[in-house]
Order: structure tokens, then sequence, then C-alpha cells
């Protein structure tokens, strides 16, 4: 979306072009995406030009020089409150909990002196920094612009799948030059910066590289650049003293080099002169070496406005995966949610198939395009059942070979926990790509060894050293007082248990199933009886004391949470949770507790993920997102009808502020697609979608294989919150599940709203989705 009072006569005339040329029915979901949203308040989201799963995310970093303690802020490194902008990077995350990458900044300056030091946000002038405003500010999917103040220089920025273009436009008769620092980092503490290098070539293309020791280890990054116009003069500056340092594995000196320089702290400085046309910067990147970014930037030739052409018709491709009518704000809101969905897991290989493993080695993929930047913790739930929907060739061929790949890969062995750039960085817990693989297969993908997938996923959930897993293969669960966050990995590691043996039993692996099955019993080990909630043990069985289920600390019983939330934690066995909660009216009760549960006195200020409550329910972290769907497990469906609207109506708004807590890598926003269309995946690996309600009049999935699912909804507004009936093909639908073969086959299902609850519909027992007790 281009926001309304931010268009320059040269970029609005470009987009008229370009929607001239688009087919109105593509274009209309494109036009609808506002990738501002996010981008202030907890969103962490990045406003820049990205192709869909692009490995370039050609972004503005408003601040890299945040304090370690503030920069969660900036994890995106565009925070849509800060008055500066230092410059654009090529490598983001999409609203992540943690900040790294902002890879090789650029940023141009006009005039006769050009400072090399970022200067400080709140005095101009100090430094190639420079101040806008957002009247001057447009993004769509695949393209961004402002115009800096200070600089005064048009930006525009565009991406391919592997090449970032940059637009300058410089005032008439100044001088154009571009600030090149490769110091800038996102959560850049001392440090960070191993080592780096820029080289000059004879036919002006600019290559470097740097190792950076971040959230990821010992990470490789390299890049190639080329210019419109040639380059007439230059400065390579390490700005530290210079240091020896033998533990870069880049590339030695280049004897044809016009000029190099190495060290820990360079920037240069690019001059071209007074220029006639915008500068154009084709910018590429790589893990490999610089050669592969070269072979990457000629991978995708072509003019900013062709490749802007091209990822706008990938971007409408995408976005027409659904037809949606409905208000303007959940028009934006969705089109967004499926745009930010999208974004990972990114391509993370070279164009000829090269990429670096978590063992740092340079492979090969055969077949496939190796992916990176996997939160699994987050992604499991929705946005890659999500993927597995709408593109299951991309799931099999890329994203279940990668993570297959990576399994080869790891000095572990075991398959990646949150990945990016082929780099494991050990966050969160469980071993969520597991019912990642196993959903895919249920649900019909193929095109992967799933023998050495099953084996793969059966090594991961093995691997004694991890997280507690010796001892709770052993025990049956994991012991507070030998590994933190004891609760939530014992009943984690129950579910993903569980879809392995659901995988196993799929290809006749009988006694793996039994094996597994009897392990997904193992979240009962952790369920208090007399409390009435999940909690940890110690490792002679004893429940740890003292208890406060309100209790949020980092390191303590529970990840990101506490006992109200993960209490709700077995999604693949929730009559069963439900019966040891004292039955369905006792779980309804405990659910409307949590719900509307007095926050007064309660401070979680000290917890950064901690975003978004309603009572204790807290929408803005993950292990919250499938708890209002859950009083259709005990009979009540009105009551999920009810907490949706209300989740929906204060969590999520067509505005910078418009998520609650981190997107975590589309998490929060593939939340909010299945929503908007009335079902969720509660249980990834269960094949059903339970029901919840509609928030929109009608919207048709154009599904892979050629077929329709339509969603219409009669009667839907803010005075008619609850279901009436529902209907499937016509046929009256009485369970408050849909199962995943339904819906790829086509057909349409029809909600009918009211006013008061229906306290029939969906009530039975046989009505109520998938439980493994059952």
């Amino acid at each position: 979306m281009i926001r309304p009072l931010a268009r320059f006569a040269t970029s609005a005339l470009l987009s008229t072009v370009l929607c001239s040329a688009s087919n109105p029915a593509l274009a209309a979901g494109f036009d609808d995406v506002d990738p501002f949203i996010g981008t202030g308040g907890e969103g962490h989201t990045f406003p820049g030009a990205v192709a869909p799963f692009g490995m370039i995310q050609l972004s503005p970093d408003t601040d890299t020089t945040c304090e370690i303690r503030d920069c969660y802020d900036h994890a995106a490194g565009y925070r849509y409150d800060d008055p500066t902008i230092q410059g654009f990077s090529h490598t983001h995350f999409s609203g992540s909990g943690h900040s790294d990458l902002g890879d090789v900044l650029v940023m141009p300056v006009a005039g006769n002196e050009v400072a090399l030091e970022p200067g400080d946000a709140t005095k101009p002038g100090s430094g190639y920094r420079s101040r806008f405003d957002h009247i001057h500010e447009e993004a769509e999917p695949g393209y961004y612009s402002v115009r800096l103040t200070d600089a005064r220089v048009l930006a525009e920025m565009t991406a391919g799948t592997r090449v970032g273009v940059h637009r300058y436009t410089f005032p008439n008769e100044e001088a154009a030059h571009l600030v090149l620092d490769l110091r800038s980092s996102l959560y850049n503490y001392p440090g960070k910066i191993l080592w780096s290098s820029l080289r000059l070539h004879p036919d002006g293309t600019v290559t470097g590289a740097r190792q950076t020791r971040g959230w990821a280890p010992d990470r490789h990054l390299y890049f190639a650049m080329r210019f419109s116009a040639p380059v007439k003069s230059h400065a390579f500056v390490n700005t530290e003293e210079d240091v020896a340092y033998r533990g870069f594995q880049g590339p030695g000196r280049d004897s044809d080099a016009v000029a190099q320089r190495q060290g820990r702290a360079l920037v240069g400085r690019l001059d071209f002169g007074r220029l006639d046309a915008p500068l154009e910067v084709r910018v590429a990147v790589s893990t490999v070496d610089e050669a592969g970014a070269i072979r990457n930037l000629e991978s995708e030739p072509g003019t900013f406005d062709a490749v802007r052409a091209d990822t706008r018709g990938k971007w409408e491709t995408a976005l027409s995966a659904v037809e949606i009518e409905a208000s303007d704000d959940m028009r934006t809101n969705l089109y967004t949610a499926l745009y930010h969905s999208m974004i990972a897991p990114s391509v993370s290989g070279d164009a000829d198939g090269q990429y670096r493993g978590p063992d740092n080695a340079v492979h090969r993929a055969d077949g496939f395009t190796f992916r990176s930047t996997f939160s699994l913790w987050d992604t499991f739930r929705a946005q890659h059942p999500l993927l597995t929907l709408l593109q299951p060739d991309t799931v099999n061929r890329d994203i279940i070979r990668s993570l297959l790949a990576s399994q080869e890969q790891s000095p572990f062995g075991i398959l990646p926990i949150w990945q990016f750039h082929g780099q494991e960085t050990w966050t969160m817990i469980g071993y969520h790509a597991v019912p990642v693989i196993a959903d895919a297969y249920l649900k019909g993908v193929r095109g992967f060894d799933e023998d050495a997938a099953l084996r793969a996923m059966v090594q991961s959930a093995s691997y004694a050293p991890y997280g507690g897993l010796g001892d709770y293969m052993k025990l049956g669960y994991v012991p507070i007082d030998e590994e933190p966050e004891a609760a939530s990995k014992t009943v984690e590691y129950a579910y993903d248990d569980w879809t392995i043996a659901r995988m196993a039993e799929k290809m006749g692996r009988t006694r793996v199933a039994d094996r597994f099955y009897d392990r997904s019993r193992n979240w009962r080990n952790s369920f208090d009886d007399k409390t009435g909630f999940v909690r940890a043990r110690d490792s002679k069985g004893n429940f740890r004391e003292p208890f406060d289920p309100t209790a949020i600390n980092y390191g303590y019983d529970y990840t990101e949470g506490n006992a109200w939330q993960y209490s709700w934690f077995v999604p693949h066995d929730q009559d069963a949770l439900f019966q040891a909660m004292g039955g369905d009216e006792a779980a309804v009760e405990k659910l409307d507790r949590m719900f509307e549960y007095d926050m007064t006195g309660i401070d979680y200020s000290h917890a950064e993920d901690i975003a978004g409550l309603i009572g204790q329910y807290i929408h803005g972290n993950e292990p919250s997102h499938h708890v209002a769907y859950l009083y259709n497990h005990a009979g009540a469906p009105w009551k999920t009808q009810e907490r949706l609207a209300e989740i929906v109506d204060s969590q999520y708004a067509p505005t910078p502020e418009g998520l609650s807590g981190n997107d975590d890598l589309g998490q929060m926003s593939a939340w909010l697609f299945f929503t908007g269309l009335g079902f969720y995946p509660v249980t990834p690996g269960s094949l059903q979608y339970v029901i919840g309600r509609p928030f929109v009049e009608r919207a048709v999935l154009n599904l892979p294989n050629g077929n329709r699912f339509t969603i219409r909804t009669e009667g839907l507004g803010a005075e008619k919150p609850y279901i009436g009936s529902v209907t499937l093909n016509g046929e009256p639908l009485e369970r408050t599940y849909l199962r995943h073969g339904e819906i790829v086959q086509g057909g349409e299902l029809v909600f009918t709203m009211q006013a008061e609850p229906n306290r029939e519909w969906g009530t039975s027992t046989e009505a109520r989705p998938y439980s493994m007790s059952e």
C-alpha cells in the first residue's frame, strides 16, 4: 500500500504504469497490503523491499547504534517513530524477537562534504544519517521509497530474489556519493564484527565480505555491487587500528583489484560526481563467497523498473491465492498478514545451488533451493500449515529438503531449532521442525525422502544432550533442577513426539509409532491435579515450590510465559487434559478465568515478549495462540466466537502499531489470516482446522491443485457475533472442525451469523475436534 500522503511525482507515475500493466484481479490484493503494519509498537516488521521468500530484504535502518538493552525495539532495523534514517541495509528479519543482520549498509550523500560516521540522531548534520518525514515515504510489496531531508536525495528500493536495487535521485548540480558502512549491524554490540574486507575491481564492481559473531556465532556474508555510473574516486577506511586476524576464511588479497582494505571497522566512500540521471545500485549477497555474490548479481539482470515490475508480478501471483471481500480495514489486515507470512523461510542458497550449511561448510543443493530463517517454535503453529495449504510445492521442494539437509550437515545430527543463513542459534525450545515435516507429509506433501525424514525426526527427538532430553526419555519429564524451563519443554516435547507417531503410523512403522505415542503422554507427568496447572518437577518427582501461576521470568519453569498459558498446551490430547482439570465445565470455567483475570498489581514489563494481554491470555506471544479455540473442545463453541471477536478487535489494526506482539516471521499474521477466514490449525498433524467464526463477507482460496474453496458469511456484522448455523457444500455441518481434504477438494463453506449464542450447534462430543484420548 502506498500511504495516502506519500506520493512523489516520479514514483506515482511509475506506480500508475505498473498498475495498468497488471491484471486488475491480481492487483486488488496487492494494493491492499500495507508494509508499515507492525513497524511500530511490538511488531518488529520492516517496510522495505523483498520478493516472496527473497534472500534480500532491502530496508531502511533508523538506528543501529542503540545500547544492547535498547536494541529490542529495533530488531527489524526500522522503527516507525524514529526521526532519522541511518542507511539502507540488505538483510532483515520480519518480526523477530531478537535482532541480527542489517548487512552492508548504504547511504547516499549529496554535496562536497561526506561524513563517514552516522552521527547523532538528535544533532542534524553531525553525520551521514538523515532526517525524513512519513509524508514523503512509500511502501508496497517489493518497493520502498523515502525523501531524505538532510541528504536531499530521493531514495528508492526494490528487490528480486537474490538482488536488491537502489535508485537515488540526487539534487541537480550536486556531487553524488555513497557511504558503504561495513561496521553497521543490528544488535551491534562491541566485538560483533570479527573481520571484513572491501575491494574495488577494474570494471567498477565493488565486492566485500564480513564475518560476524552475533545471534549466530560465526556467520559469513559476501556481497557484490555494481553501479549505473562509473566510480570516479573512492576511499576505503579502517576506523580502528589495523589488527592482524587469521580466522577469516574469505578470499585473500586480489592482485587485480584497484583498491582493497581489510579490518574490523571498514567504511567506504564512493564518489560519482554530478549525475544527469538517477544512480542505480545493484547489490547481491552470498553466504558462500564473493564469486557467488557476483553470480547472484548476474542471475537477475535488469534495471530498477524491470526488477520492480518482475517482483510485483511475483507478489500479485502469491497474494492471488485468496480473494477477499471484507471491510477496508479487514482486507488490509488480511492481505498484509498473507504478505508477512510469505517472507520467510527465505532463500539462503546461491543461484548455482551452493550454500553454507550449519557445519559452516559449503554444500550444493540438488534439485531444490536451500532456505533458512526458521523460527520454528513460532511458525510450526500456523505459518507453516498456511504454506502447506497454499504452497505445497514450495514446502516439499525447498522447505522440507532444506530442513533435512541441515540435519545431515549439523554437527549434532538434529533438525534446525532457530536457524538463519544456515547457522543455528539454539533459540527457543522443542524440536519443532518435526511437526512441520509430519503435518506436511500427512497432508499429502511428497517429493522428499520420507524414510530419511522419519530418521531425522527420531534422531532429533533422541539427542540426549539437547534441552534435557536425556532426562525426559528416562523420567518421562524434564526435571527443573537439571534444566531451566522444564515445564514448557515437557509438554512441547510430548506434542512433537505425537507428530512423529502420526507420521510413523502413516508410513506403517508400527514400532516407532507405538514408542512415540507412549512418549506423547508425558505431558501428564507435569500436570498437577491439586492446582490444575502444568508445573515443573524436580528429579525426585516433587513439584517446585513456591508456585505462582502468574510468575513470568526468563530461565524459570516456563518459556516466555507462565502456568496460565502453558497449562493449555496439550493440543494433541485436549480431551484428556480437560478430564484432568475436572471435566468440560471446569475447563470452560478456567478458560473464562484466564481471559477475565484481574491484572491489577501484576507487572510484566520486565519480560520483553509479553504483550497483547487480555487477562492472562497473551496474544503477543505464541503459547496463547490456540487457547481461544479450546472452548470447542469442551462443547462451548459460542465462547470461542466471543473470544475471537475480542482478540481480533483489540490485537490487530491497519496501522504501524497494528500487531500486538512480534510477528515472529509470520506467525502472528498467519493466526489472523486463518482466523479471518473462520478456522485455525489448532493441532498441526491432526488434519483438522478448528472452526472459530469468520471476519470476511466472502473469501475464495485458489488452491494449487486448481480447486477453489469458498467461505461465505451471511449476516456478518458487529451486532451478529455468533454462528447460527454452518453448511458445507450445501449440507448442514454440525461439527466444529473442517478436514484438510474437505478444503483442498474445493467447495463452499457458509456461515450464518446471529445476535445471540447458539448453544446447540457443535456442542456434542461427536462434534468436537480431534483428541488422542477420545
